[in-house]
């Protein structure tokens, strides 16, 4: 049996996903600069250590299971975020 699994959305996510179902996303004008595009995901990552509390990393784990990703890829996607601004602080 074949089940057709919807993946986990983040808030941020959901939203775009709701405005494109809902056909209120826009193209954006002007040209794309593909080079520019082509430059910056071609910069190599750089490798680093951190320490974490061990049942924030078997909760990391876990859930990147359920998101069917590996969770280093998870932790590096949650740092994007907050780095660009789209995970904010909770308070």
């Amino acid at each position: 049996m074949i089940h057709n699994k919807r993946p986990i959305l983040d808030g941020y996510e959901q939203e775009i996903l709701e405005l494109y179902e809902d056909g209120r996303l826009k193209p954006t004008s002007g040209k794309t600069n593909y080079q520019a595009i082509a430059r910056t995901t071609l910069k190599k990552n750089r490798k680093i250590n951190i320490r974490l509390p061990e049942n924030d990393l078997i909760a990391l784990k876990q859930r990147a299971a359920r998101d069917g990703i590996p969770y280093q890829t998870l932790i590096g996607s949650i740092l994007h975020k907050y780095a660009s601004g789209f995970l904010k602080e909770g308070g």
